[in-house]
């Protein structure tokens, strides 16, 4: 683990070097911003410990500096009573922690022993996912199963050919990582991949994004707007819910397939495109033909490639794989020890049948990860729930996990009317362990009866 430390002050850098070799690092130092930025380079540093006021280039500096270059190093900042805010400001930049001098060898230790563990984490789960992709995946799709080879081939089959894919299956199996493979791994890879949800899209308005308009052509247009298609010029497109489209919408569709040519609302100059298009459902399509709810003319345009996505009950053998590299990834993203799971935790995975497919899988080890601190799960630990969105409604990149955490209790709190019981019901956890969190965090189930 080699640590670059920084500071301007001569007899700090020499007892900061000093500590940190007796601990077993290996220390490389720089005694200003500019030799730091220079040192980084050149080589590179698992831990950075620096300085956060000095002359010239300063510790904020070396931080932006060393992110852009190596992203998955870790900054320590060293800064007075009086920086404080600028130390905080600097965690919001991608710090790791900080240090207020003046402070003890064994602080000093502590922060830098848990910065190295991040160090680990990352290095670990990088190979995992490295291992994973050789050989269990394709371009972040996981599985060993037989259906899942069998897709895998078939996107390494199609993947340079410019034919329209129908990916089909159940909410939650998917349909977007495939459709994203499918591009990453292709001659297009280096251009844009646009996706659209055309059912979450009002219908007065998806012709417009789809294909775009010109200023002044209805009320409210008071610009000219590129549609999506011309967004992934070169690129891909990727329809999701395709089934919701409207008649009138999909003879337009049909259309621009056949003739690969598009006219914005109000203009009638053509523009010719050169976009892959990727189309997914989670419908019967073959049914939704027969009911007349769907055009067929427009259905085998579009069904040249067809990938059947199967439920994840279907696919039992890759639960295990994939509930590990969820714990992987969610513990590096909460900076946490990746837990191991006992054969009564992979068996109550197994044979659960996961009606929200691989995204639930995701929601519970994310939930589990969350709220349960123990170093081996079992199955009792596991926070299975029937109210799969109650963790999507809290989702957010920029909650820390003690803010998630805490929304989601009061989410749990505020369904259940006020109830502990209940609450813990919707979480997953037992009722003494809701009692524990409710009291850490100062909560009063009173405040949450209607």
């Amino acid at each position: 683990m080699k640590i670059l430390v920084v500071d301007d002050e001569k007899s700090q850098l020499d007892i900061l070097s000093d500590i940190l070799s007796d601990a077993g690092y290996e220390v490389i130092v720089a005694n200003s911003g500019e030799a730091a930025i220079n040192l980084l380079s050149e080589e590179d540093f698992s831990l950075i410990l620096t300085d956060l006021k000095m002359p010239g280039k300063d510790g904020k500096d070396v931080l932006g500096y060393a992110l852009r270059l190596h992203p998955e190093t870790q900054v320590i900042l060293m800064t007075a009573f009086g920086s404080i805010p600028s130390a905080v400001n600097a965690i919001k930049s991608g710090a790791y922690d900080y240090l207020t001098k003046p402070f003890q060898k064994d602080e000093l230790l502590r922060v830098i022993s848990h910065a190295a563990d991040k160090v680990r984490l990352i290095a670990e789960n990088r190979r995992l996912k490295e291992t994973i992709s050789e050989r269990y995946g394709y371009h972040n799709l996981i599985g060993s199963s037989k259906r899942m080879k069998q897709v895998f081939d078939l996107l390494g089959r199609i993947k340079d050919v410019d034919a329209t894919v129908l990916i089909t299956g159940e909410s939650g199996t998917g349909k977007e990582m495939i459709a994203k493979a499918i591009h990453c791994s292709g001659k297009r890879k280096d251009a844009p991949f646009v996706a659209v949800n055309c059912g979450a899209i009002p219908e007065t308005l998806i012709e417009s994004e789809l294909f775009g308009h010109e200023k002044g052509s209805f009320t409210g247009a008071t610009r000219r707007h590129f549609g999506k298609f011309e967004q992934a010029q070169k690129g891909t497109i990727f329809l999701d819910e395709i089934s919701t489209m409207s008649k009138q919408l999909q003879v337009r569709l049909l259309r621009v397939l056949q003739e690969k040519r598009i006219e914005r609302i109000g203009s009638s100059d053509s523009i010719e495109l050169d976009v892959r298009v990727i189309v997914a459902s989670n419908e019967n399509m073959e049914l939704k033909v027969q009911n007349d709810e769907f055009r067929a003319d427009l259905y085998h345009r579009i069904n040249v490639f067809n990938i059947s996505l199967p439920a994840l009950r279907e696919r039992k053998e890759d639960i295990p794989l994939l509930a590990r590299y969820f714990l992987q990834k969610f513990c590096q993203h909460y900076d946490k020890k990746v837990p191991a799971l006992t054969p009564d935790a992979i068996s109550e995975l197994e044979n659960y049948r996961f009606p929200g497919n691989v995204r639930e899988l995701e929601n519970i080890i994310e939930k589990t990860i969350i709220l349960c601190d123990k170093d081996i799960l079992s199955g009792d630990d596991l926070m299975f729930t029937d109210n799969i969105q109650l963790l999507e409604q809290n989702d957010s990149a920029s909650q820390t996990l003690p803010e998630k955490e805490l929304n989601m209790i009061k989410t749990a709190l505020k369904t259940a009317n006020g109830s502990i019981r209940n609450a813990s019901q919707l979480l997953g956890i037992s009722y003494k362990t809701l009692q524990y969190r409710i009291k850490k965090f100062g909560l009063s189930k009173r405040d949450f009866k209607s």
